[in-house]
């Protein structure tokens, strides 16, 4: 037998260990299909950007051309302005030098002294020609303008890719042990392997998951992206832990390129996520996922439908009492409301004066925290828990089955811890949003503010079933909030004031 048994557990063993070999093996199958997928992409992106640089290249070529085309024309234009402008001079003044030497010509002729003298000789010695520069203005040599090309062209021969070893920063490393969750906030630290002054910025990715293996190359969900983060850890805050895990990669960057993800990790994120159970609310309540709201007149169009049904035979009415009797509740995904929604007479929906509506969710060990947050002008409302086996006319403080804080905003304003029918009134004020701290395994039940962490009242008790999150709300509406860690602050105030306020002892003093 003992035989049996250790070749069970090592059949067992060596199972267990190709199942994980086997999900290791299809991971890595995943991250060969997404590298080549990779390789197949990012060739095809190259191949565009390398066009688009070349195009880049061409283009700023054809404008230096242009610009210096331009340069040319109108140093060319500049120069022949100014030659004709000296061509003109000189052809006027030689025509007008031409006319003086005729006048002159005739003038030396006169024989008689009187006409010569008469002749106005400041004619000639004031001729243009005497005042005309006969240099050129501009030289003809346009060589200051001609090109070398020789040196961009050996340049351009010698363009290359990126050398990566040198430019491509090399993966950073993730440090689990610097990581940080707390208070739904999750603090991810890391390093690079050697110092590289050349870093810009570091780019993170992050996404939930359920698998709580090795990171997935193939996961249900998208990673999410921080750009541009400066120093070497970040936190992402104000999370809703609605999975079990996060993955995290980051990878560095520097002035031209981003480096390879650094290897991912898993860090643990867990926290109760529950619903509002709408099968097991009361008519008069209309329910959705995370908030319910009064509604007077809930009831009545249910009521009238079940009537029709009853009055078509006694067929149906048996099978449906068979059908509310029949199953039993799982102890973790339920509530008494688990079957399907049943009319104003199942007795898995609460009636009468009990404004009630469970969570889906059982409690059955550990610690846990949610919020709650009232309407402003809710008139009465209770907050906190109570076993599956609540009955249906029973409200939530009046049993030895149910723990709650009532607040009543209706005739007069009372705010007051209730359990097994009994009242201990809260001589503080009602804060805009109650936290719910349950400690199943340690038996307590503590309710807060949930902005300064203030305890307002704390139950000492011994849970003998799992309890159910549970709320009563009338004329007004309440929202939830779940998928929480228990605040830092809410576990040191455990410690410190753990079994000084409304201890088991006390309940019996609780005046009614």
């Amino acid at each position: 037998v003992n035989s049996q048994k250790y070749k069970g557990f090592t059949l067992q063993r060596i199972i267990s260990t190709l199942a994980n070999k086997n999900d290791e093996i299809q991971n890595f199958i995943d991250t060969l299909n997404q590298t080549l997928k990779g390789v197949q992409e990012n060739s095809s992106n190259i191949l565009s950007e390398l066009d688009e640089e070349f195009d880049s290249l061409y283009s700023i070529l054809d404008e230096v051309k242009e610009s210096m085309i331009n340069s040319i024309k109108q140093e060319q234009a500049r120069k022949s302005q100014e030659l004709q402008s000296q061509l003109s001079q000189c052809n006027n003044a030689l025509e007008n030098s031409e006319e003086l030497l005729e006048f002159a010509t005739r003038s030396l002729d006169l024989k008689e002294p009187e006409e010569f003298s008469k002749v106005p000789k400041n004619q000639v010695t004031m001729a243009s020609a005497f005042r005309l520069s006969l240099k050129p203005k501009v030289s003809d040599n346009m060589t200051h303008l001609m090109v070398d090309f020789s040196q961009e062209r050996q340049m351009l021969q010698t363009l290359k890719f990126f050398p990566g070893k040198y430019v491509f920063p090399k993966a950073p490393e993730i440090d689990p042990v610097e990581c940080l969750v707390a208070d739904n906030s999750v603090t991810v630290a890391w390093r690079m392997p050697e110092e590289d002054n050349k870093i810009d910025h570091f780019i993170l990715e992050y996404r939930k998951t359920n698998f709580d293996g090795l990171p997935r190359v193939k996961d249900e969900r998208c990673w999410e992206i921080i750009d541009n983060i400066k120093g070497t850890e970040y936190t992402l805050s104000g999370l809703k832990f609605d999975s079990k895990y996060m993955n995290f990669r980051v990878r560095a960057c520097n002035k031209a390129v981003a480096g390879e993800y650094s290897d991912p990790v898993t860090l643990e994120t867990k926290a109760l996520n529950f619903n509002l159970d709408s099968s097991s609310s009361h008519l008069n309540l209309r329910v959705e996922d995370t908030c319910v709201e009064w509604d007077p007149t809930g009831g009545k169009g249910q009521e009238s439908k079940m009537k029709g049904k009853e009055n078509k035979g006694s067929v149906h009415v048996t099978s449906l009492k068979k059908h509310t009797r029949s199953g039993t509740p799982s102890p973790k995904r339920t509530s008494i409301g688990s079957r399907p929604p049943a009319g104003r007479g199942s007795r898995d929906r609460f009636t009468g004066e009990s404004y009630t509506v469970l969570g889906d969710t059982a409690i059955e060990s550990g610690q846990h925290y949610w919020e709650v947050k009232a309407q402003k002008d809710c008139k009465s409302y209770s907050v906190g828990v109570a076993y599956k086996t609540l009955g249906k006319f029973d409200q939530l403080g009046k049993t030895n089955t149910s723990w709650c804080i009532h607040v009543n905003n209706w005739l007069q304003n009372t705010f007051a811890a209730k359990h097994n029918n009994k009242v201990k009134a809260l001589d503080v004020t009602v804060p805009e949003r109650i936290g719910v701290f349950c400690d199943f395994d340690g038996g307590q039940l503590s309710f807060y503010d949930a902005s300064s962490k203030q305890l307002l009242y704390s139950f000492k008790t011994k849970f003998t079933q799992p309890v159910l999150p549970g709320f009563m709300v009338w004329c007004g509406g309440l929202s939830l909030n779940t998928g929480m860690q228990v605040p830092s602050a809410v576990r040191t105030l455990q410690k410190s004031e753990n079994g000084m306020t409304g201890s088991a002892s006390s309940l019996n003093n609780i005046t009614q």
